[in-house]
């Protein structure tokens, strides 16, 4: 049977040495004024413009189209820069976990993630991960990430033309927000403790699946086979 697997990024594919909340945090500067502008934020989970609306209001800042937009530029300007000098890494297993997956015909890689889409591709794009991932939604599509997933499963069905549904579908990420998005549709998750959130916080969050890293390709493919 045929599954559509969406990956969270920062946290669960991979981490960008800080190189995206440096970026940020210069836009927040250029556009408002403010040093440090994300300080006290707390983002994991969450969409880019989800974090950035409550930067501005912690300022006291009015949150429009315009000032978002115009973060959301100045931020992807400075951010192929940041990310090129500050490396990240792939988190545990990536590699070896999406290659054999896109190896198989029945088994089709998505992203679900708070990213806007401009700056997910360039994250993915300096490990050379962008090829396996066509179709997917972001944080540019929604501030909410719970509707994210009825995206990211409309523009595969209309890529592919294949009837695949929320069952189908397998959501990938390292917070009990992931786990979240995943559950109001009905859809299995896999939470992966590699970010923030521990085994413990996934197991409450109600993950069908909890690992402290993806390095057991095995088990993991076999869990996903038996779904």
């Amino acid at each position: 049977m045929d599954k559509f697997i969406l990956f969270d990024i920062d946290q669960t594919l991979l981490e960008s040495g800080g190189g995206g909340l440096s970026a940020m945090t210069k836009a927040f500067k250029v556009v408002t004024g403010i040093s440090n502008g994300f300080n006290g934020i707390s983002y994991a989970g969450k969409t880019d413009p989800q974090i950035i609306r409550e930067a501005l209001e912690a300022h006291g800042l009015s949150v429009n189209g315009t000032r978002l937009n115009r973060l959301i530029d100045v931020y992807l300007r400075y951010f192929p820069e940041e990310m090129a000098s500050r490396g990240g890494r792939l988190k545990p297993g990536v590699l070896e976990l999406v290659e054999r997956l896109h190896q198989r015909r029945d088994r089709h890689l998505g992203l679900l993630t708070g990213n806007v889409e401009k700056g997910a591709r360039i994250k993915l794009g300096h490990f050379g991960l962008n090829k396996y991932f066509s179709v997917g939604a972001f944080g540019s599509d929604s501030e909410d990430r719970n509707v994210l997933l009825p995206i990211a499963l409309r523009r595969f069905r209309h890529q592919t033309g294949m009837p695949v549904t929320y069952r189908d579908c397998i959501v990938i990420g390292d917070t009990p927000r992931d786990v979240e998005c995943a559950r109001v549709h009905e859809t299995p998750c896999i939470g992966v403790a590699t970010g923030s959130s521990s085994v413990s916080d996934l197991k409450a969050a109600e993950a069908d699946l909890v690992v402290e890293d993806l390095t057991d390709t095995e088990a993991i493919l076999e869990w996903i086979a038996s779904l």
